[in-house]
């Protein structure tokens, strides 16, 4: 093995108490695996554990070699009607069995899987088809008349192949009579698919497990397109290749497998179970719960939507193996609005579901984690619940806080092992990385690891760039380092207000008017001010049962907050809107706002 992308072992976060000190430093793994040889190695050390509890119509089990033979039997499927390296799939599907398959299957040959958002509108759906130029799709079946039928009626795209699934298909612990029943009672959702020449999921895996070997180069070849909005807004698709995501995947492999509570606790890793809620089609479920399950010997509990929140601890609180043993711990990784939600149940509802103990940790990421939702969700659960940063075109983990341990509120942690981050002057990259530590040295956050995408598909940023002998992804994300290696966002370049020469942070400002003791949730943007340049304006939600006017949380706002941070404007709106992942939205506030559109 090979340490390909060595960091400076003094870097100030190696020697800090921050650190975990069973964490490796460097990447040492081989390079020359890709995502398939991920998916070998689990068979061989775990073959016969569970990979995947699917929650529908109740508990569907498959192991990690039941897995691998869904995975072999589609591979040679795909290879016989076509499907070649390089080609695209697009797989329009929710969280399932079938998500996981298609996804191995379609690496296994060196083509590229390309995951939809089905909550997405036709154009929507038809944008990213084009993007990555699919040609061939694999579509739940319910979806296909809504998302996908529109644009192929017009002749406005054509597939080389459509496969169409069932949500139950894979549901191994649903008897055929109650599959047919929940599809005739719409309890299980099922559509027609009419695209000629169209193949069911279930006849595909009809083929015999003996795909072909195809030689994959992980640095250059493309495992997935993911799209982002990149540092522009615009959406693109990002080219994560083999070493991409097999690197990613080991780097949260080393953070799970080498930490614990207590040293008397069992390792974290086989028989863990993770917490499927996030959906695969992007990049932070695609790693953080599916690839690093399949790279430790994990089991995903995985859900085809978020749960109501008691249901979800329902399952957290019962679940066994299908030995009847209990799982070694239970992960859930997931945005801050998830954990809010078990935060705000009152404590005889949380009582009803005994997680201490079996919830050991969770993980907040797509936005900063705020402490008036982390403090009372660990009293109330008991378990660690810290902060991770990354983003699409790094796979997308760069940072995380210690799983147990120290640690403060507003830091997003310290690089995982084998990746560099330093802060660059926002303005000029090239002037080089800022040498002072704390706010004084606020720049933009840049990163350089084997995580770090190829590019992006068919277009170009100058967010990659060289320095000092390495590739540099800028992140759009200002921040700063500390002392200590610790790294703090104070928010993305393009969203910082300006405002009579101060800047001023919406995220700052959204953590201080968060502790208004009727506040729920706050979204903080700039709006055009001609005597100021920018004003800043606050968009608030009560909690429950709460009322208040603009003028009373404004006269709060002005005795707690500095005068240049204090909002111009606030306004009370029912919900704070967010995107698929539970991320707040500031730019959708942002653009409706009438005094934007002036």
């Amino acid at each position: 093995m090979t340490i390909k992308y060595p960091v400076d072992e003094s870097k100030l976060w190696y020697k800090s108490k921050y650190w975990p000190p069973k964490v490796p430093h460097q990447l040492d793994i081989d390079f020359d695996l890709s995502l398939p040889d991920l998916l070998d190695r689990a068979v061989k050390n775990w073959g016969d554990l569970p990979c995947i509890m699917f929650e529908v119509g109740g508990e569907n089990w498959i192991t990690y070699k039941e897995l691998a033979d869904k995975v072999f039997r589609l591979a040679t499927y795909l290879d016989s009607i076509g499907v070649k390296k390089g080609d695209v799939v697009a797989s329009v599907l929710p969280n399932c069995i079938q998500y996981v398959v298609t996804y191995y299957a379609v690496t296994k040959l060196g083509a590229v899987i390309s995951g939809v958002n089905p909550t997405y509108k036709p154009l929507e759906v038809l944008h990213q088809i084009k993007t990555v130029n699919a040609k061939y799709l694999i579509v739940l079946d319910s979806l296909y008349a809504d998302l996908v039928k529109p644009f192929v009626d017009d002749g406005k795209w054509k597939f080389d192949k459509v496969i169409y699934t069932n949500v139950s298909d894979d549901c191994t612990g649903l008897s055929p009579i109650k599959k047919i029943l929940g599809k005739l009672l719409k309890k299980i959702p099922s559509g027609k698919v009419d695209y000629p020449g169209a193949a069911k999921y279930l006849d595909a895996l009809k083929s015999p497990p003996n795909p072909p070997k195809v030689k994959i180069n992980p640095a250059e070849d493309t495992a997935t397109l993911i799209m982002t909005g990149g540092t522009t807004g615009v959406p693109k698709a990002a080219v994560l290749t083999h070493e991409n995501c097999f690197a990613n995947a080991k780097q949260c492999e080393f953070l799970l497998v080498n930490q614990k509570e207590n040293e008397s606790d069992p390792d974290l890793g086989a028989k863990t179970a993770m917490v499927g809620v996030l959906p695969f089609f992007h990049s932070f479920a695609m790693t953080t719960v599916m690839n690093v399950s399949v790279a430790s010997g994990a089991m995903i509990i995985l859900f085809p939507r978020p749960p109501p929140t008691e249901d979800l601890l329902h399952v957290i609180a019962t679940i066994k193996l299908p030995d009847g043993s209990d799982p070694n711990g239970i992960c859930y990784c997931g945005a801050e609005i998830l954990f809010k939600r078990i935060a705000d149940l009152p404590p005889e509802t949380l009582a009803k579901y005994p997680l201490k103990g079996r919830l050991k940790l969770c993980m907040s990421g797509a936005g900063a984690l705020h402490e008036y939702v982390r403090k009372p969700f660990t009293d109330k659960t008991g378990a660690a619940l810290t902060e991770g940063y990354g983003l699409t075109e790094a796979s997308p983990v760069v940072t995380v806080n210690n799983f147990f341990g120290d640690r403060e509120p507003g830091f997003i942690g310290v690089p995982v092992s084998g990746t560099d981050v330093m802060i660059f002057d926002a303005a000029d990259f090239s002037k080089g990385p800022i040498k002072t530590l704390g706010e004084g040295g606020t720049g933009e956050i840049c990163v350089a690891g084997p995580q770090v995408m190829k590019g992006y598909l068919g277009t170009k940023e100058d967010n990659l760039q060289e320095w000092g002998g390495k590739r540099w992804l800028l992140t759009g994300d200002i921040g700063f380092m500390d002392e200590y290696g610790r790294f703090a966002i104070r928010d993305r370049k393009k969203q910082l207000i300006k405002m009579s020469g101060h800047s001023v942070f919406p995220s700052e400002v959204e953590e201080l008017l968060g502790h208004h003791p009727k506040v729920t949730e706050v979204a903080v943007a700039g709006l055009p001010d001609p005597k100021t340049g920018e004003a800043v304006k606050a968009w608030v939600a009560l909690k429950p049962g709460e009322t208040a006017t603009p003028e009373e949380i404004l006269a709060w706002a002005k005795e707690n907050i500095t005068d240049w941070k204090v909002p111009k404007y606030i306004e009370i709106i029912a919900e704070i809107p967010k995107n698929v992942l539970g991320k707040i939205q500031r730019r959708v506030l942002q653009e409706n706002d009438p005094m934007f559109k002036k």
